[in-house]
C-alpha cells in the first residue's frame, strides 16, 4: 500500500470509531496519524526500513506498527472488525455537508437509516423534521447536499486524479514495447474535477502493453485490439488507447482537447484544405502532401496556428488567438517566488511557524506569508489581537536570526463579518505586512447582500487581497451567490488583488473569470491556503488554474521578487525603506 491508501484507512478507522462513540483521544490519534502519513516528505518505505517512523510528529509506537503492517498489504484486524460491525453506508452519509458522526449515529439508532438511499427516502417522507437535533431547515440543507453529491458522482478532484495517474503513466512508459505514453483528457487540460483517467500509448507490439494494463484492474470493463477500460480498486475508471508512433501526435491532440475545441479545429482545418482526425492529416485535393508531423506543435503549425497549450483547449477564443499568433506565454510553476495564504498551529494549521518556513525554503521560495485566522473564526482557533501581536513579534525575531534565506511576511486571513466590517480594527491591520480578507460565515446571504459585503471590505485601505471569492468547496459545497463582475470592478477600482486559491478543493476565483479580469488590469496572487507543510505543494494546482485562465507571469504578484511585491501588498501602509528590509513590522 502507498501512503495515500494507508492514510485513507487510518482516517476511515477514526470515522468508524466516531460512529461508535469511542474515546475522542483515540480518534484524534488515528486522524493525526493519517495527516502525518499524508504529509510525509520522505519516502515511507525507507522510513519503515530504517525504523524511523516514530521520529515523525503524530506517529507513536502503536501507529508505527499499524502503518508498517498496512504497507506490507496485510489486513488490520481492527479495521476489518469495524467494517463488519458498522454499515458502509454510514461512512458515505458522513460525507454529506451537515452530517457529522453524532447525527449519523442518531439517524441509524432512531430511524434505522443505513445508507444515503435510505436517507433520501426518509427526507422525501419528511421523517427528519420532528427528530431532535434536525428539523425542517436541516432537511432542506441535506436534500441540497444530496443533489450536489449526485451532480458530482463519479468525479474526483484534479489533485487526487493526478496522484492516481502519474504512477500509472510511469509504469506504462516502462512497459515492454512502449515508444511513447501520455495522459490525455480533462486531466491533461487541468480541469478542476476529473471523471476518468485517459492514457494514450504508442507501442509495438500492442499485445504486451494491453496485457499489462488489463492486469492492473479490479474489474475489466471493456477490451479490444487497440483500446481497453478497467476499474481500479478505488472505483476510478481508466481508459487506454494504443496507436502507432506516426498516429501518436494526432491522437494525443484528439483525446486531449474538449469536444468543442476539436470541432472548431476540424472546421478551421477544412477551410485550409485538410481533413484532420485522430489518425492523421489528409489533403482534400489530390497531389497535396501533408508535412511531416512528429508533435502537437508540428500539427498546429501545419494548419496555420501557433501552439495551443492543453489547458486552453476549451473553445474560449484560443483558436482565434492562435490564428493571429497571440497565444500568451502562460505562467509556469518555477516562476512562483512564494505564497501568502498559509496557516500554522497558532490557528488551525498542523505545522509550526518554523516548520512551514523550512518547507518554503526547501521549495526554493524567496518569501512566505503567514496568515492565520482572525478572532471571529472560533472554530479555527482564530487569533485574538494579543495573540496576533505575539505572532508578529515572533516573525520579526525569526527574520532577524537569519536562520533561513527565505523572508517571512506577517499577515492575517481576516474575516469579513456579515455586515462587511473586518474582524480587526484598522489600528491592528496597519501593523501587518498584508491582509487577506475572506468570507467564512453567513454564506447563505443573498447575492446583493454578500456582494455589497465583499465590496465594503475591499474599500478598507488595509486590505491587500480578497481570499477565495465564492467560498466554494468542489464536489461538496456550491459557490456563494456573488456578483463576480461587480467584485472584480471593485477590486480594480480600489487597486486590490484577488486570490487564486490553489487548494484543490477550492481553486477559487474560478478560471473562467480570469482572462477578462486580467485584461482589465486585475492582479492575481496564487495561494495554497496551506494548513500543513505538504499543502504548500498545492501551488501546482493554483498554477494549473492560472494557466487555464490565460494568466501570464506579469499578472501574478507572487512571481515578483520581494522588493517588487511589497508595494503591491502594502500600498496603504507607511513603512520606511529600512522597515521593508527588516520585515516592515
Amino acid at each position: 500500500m502507498n501512503k495515500q491508501e494507508i492514510a485513507n484507512i487510518l482516517e476511515e478507522v477514526a470515522s468508524l470509531l466516531e460512529l461508535k462513540g469511542e474515546d475522542p483521544f483515540r480518534i484524534r490519534a488515528y486522524r493525526g496519524g493519517a495527516r502525518a502519513v499524508l504529509n510525509l516528505d520522505e519516502d515511507l518505505r525507507q522510513l519503515i526500513r530504517e525504523e524511523r517512523l516514530t521520529e515523525i510528529t503524530g506517529i507513536g509506537d502503536h501507529l508505527a506498527q499499524v502503518i508498517t503492517f498496512l504497507s506490507e498489504g496485510k489486513k488490520w484486524p481492527l479495521y476489518e472488525e469495524l467494517k463488519k460491525e458498522i454499515p458502509k453506508g454510514l461512512l458515505e452519509m458522513m460525507q454529506l455537508q451537515g452530517l457529522g458522526p453524532k447525527k449519523v449515529k442518531a439517524l441509524y439508532d432512531k430511524l434505522h437509516i443505513r445508507s444515503i438511499a435510505d436517507l433520501k427516502k426518509a427526507l422525501q417522507k419528511g421523517k427528519l423534521a420532528h427528530l431532535r437535533g434536525f428539523g425542517k431547515k436541516t432537511e432542506e440543507k441535506l436534500l441540497h447536499a444530496m443533489k450536489l453529491r449526485e451532480k458530482g458522482t463519479g468525479r474526483i478532484l484534479w489533485w487526487d486524479a493526478w496522484e492516481m495517474a502519474w504512477p500509472l503513466l510511469d509504469r506504462l512508459k516502462k512497459s515492454k514495447g512502449v515508444q511513447k505514453a501520455e495522459i490525455c483528457g480533462s486531466l491533461r487540460r487541468k480541469l478542476e474535477t476529473v471523471g476518468d483517467l485517459d492514457f494514450l500509448v504508442a507501442a509495438e507490439p500492442i499485445d504486451w502493453v494491453m496485457k499489462t494494463f488489463l492486469g492492473w484492474g479490479e474489474e475489466v470493463l471493456a477490451r479490444g485490439e487497440t483500446k481497453a477500460s478497467i476499474r481500479l480498486l478505488s472505483g476510478m475508471q481508466v481508459d487506454l488507447r494504443v496507436v502507432t508512433l506516426d498516429q501518436f501526435p494526432f491522437a494525443l491532440h484528439h483525446f486531449t482537447g474538449s469536444k468543442e475545441h476539436n470541432i472548431k479545429i476540424r472546421t478551421h482545418t477544412l477551410k485550409r484544405g485538410w481533413s484532420l482526425s485522430e489518425y492523421g492529416l489528409e489533403p482534400l485535393r489530390k497531389g497535396k502532401k501533408a508535412p511531416p508531423i512528429q508533435s502537437e506543435k508540428d500539427l498546429y503549425e501545419a494548419i496555420g496556428l501557433s501552439y495551443v497549450p492543453p489547458e486552453l483547449r476549451e473553445d474560449r477564443g484560443e483558436i482565434e488567438a492562435a490564428a493571429k499568433g497571440k497565444i500568451p506565454r502562460l505562467i509556469e510553476e518555477r516562476e512562483i517566488q512564494g505564497t501568502l495564504h498559509n496557516h500554522t498551529t497558532a490557528s488551525d494549521g498542523r505545522n509550526t511557524l518554523r516548520e512551514m518556513v523550512a518547507k518554503g525554503e526547501a521549495l526554493g521560495w524567496s518569501y512566505l506569508g503567514i496568515s492565520d485566522h482572525s478572532q471571529s473564526s472560533v472554530q479555527a482557533n482564530g487569533l485574538s489581537e494579543e495573540r496576533l501581536y505575539e505572532q508578529v513579534e515572533m516573525i520579526r525575531r525569526l527574520n532577524r536570526t537569519k536562520d533561513w534565506k527565505i523572508h517571512v511576511l506577517a499577515g492575517s486571513e481576516c474575516d469579513i463579518l456579515p455586515n462587511g466590517k473586518l474582524d480587526y480594527s484598522d489600528s491592528v491591520l496597519r501593523q501587518l505586512d498584508f491582509v487577506i480578507a475572506s468570507v467564512h460565515s453567513s454564506l447563505g446571504q443573498d447575492e446583493k447582500t454578500i456582494t455589497k459585503r465583499i465590496i465594503r471590505a475591499l474599500e478598507n485601505p488595509y486590505v491587500s487581497i480578497l481570499g477565495h471569492l465564492t467560498s466554494r468547496i468542489l464536489l461538496e459545497r456550491d459557490p456563494t451567490k456573488v456578483n463576480v463582475k461587480k467584485v472584480v470592478d471593485a477590486a480594480i477600482a480600489n487597486r486590490k488583488i484577488i486570490e487564486l486559491n490553489g487548494h484543490p478543493k477550492r481553486l477559487d476565483m474560478d478560471w473562467r473569470y480570469w482572462k477578462e479580469a486580467a485584461e482589465r488590469g486585475l492582479l492575481c496572487c496564487i495561494n495554497c491556503d496551506a494548513h500543513a507543510v505538504g499543502d504548500l505543494e498545492f501551488v501546482r494546482a493554483g498554477v494549473n488554474v492560472a494557466r487555464k485562465g490565460w494568466l501570464t507571469k506579469e499578472a501574478v504578484v507572487n512571481t515578483f521578487p520581494l522588493k517588487k511585491l511589497l508595494p503591491f501588498i502594502r500600498k496603504n501602509h507607511n513603512y520606511s525603506d529600512t522597515s521593508d528590509e527588516e520585515g516592515g513590522i
